[in-house]
């Protein structure tokens, strides 16, 4: 959980959205204290299962969704291209194909 803090620590704002994985109240209290609000849904284990906005939970799927899609071009999945220009572009280029279907 160590690297997820950190990752976090300077830079929550909003909503910060992840998986049960991240449920631990040392993360929760590191993104209140940025100001962000965390939506990431409780274990199943825990005594106190806490709130959190189903609905923008909802949102991280199509983002996920979007990243395995498009990581179903070899051309982004291994990153062929040296130039961060390069692969930004295609990037694109394959979102909006994805889009267009």
């Amino acid at each position: 959980m160590a690297p997820a803090c950190q990752l976090i620590a300077g830079i929550a704002s909003g909503n910060v959205m992840a998986d049960r994985a991240y449920d631990a109240d040392s993360l929760h209290e590191i993104i209140l204290a940025e100001g962000g609000k965390p939506v990431i849904p409780p274990r199943r284990h825990r005594k106190y299962q806490h709130r959190y906005d189903r609905i923008a939970y909802r949102q991280r799927w199509a983002i996920e969704s979007f990243f395995g899609k498009i990581k179903q071009w070899r051309r982004i999945a291994t990153r062929y291209d040296k130039l961060a220009a390069n692969f930004i572009g295609f990037v694109k280029l394959a979102s909006i194909m994805l889009w267009l279907k």
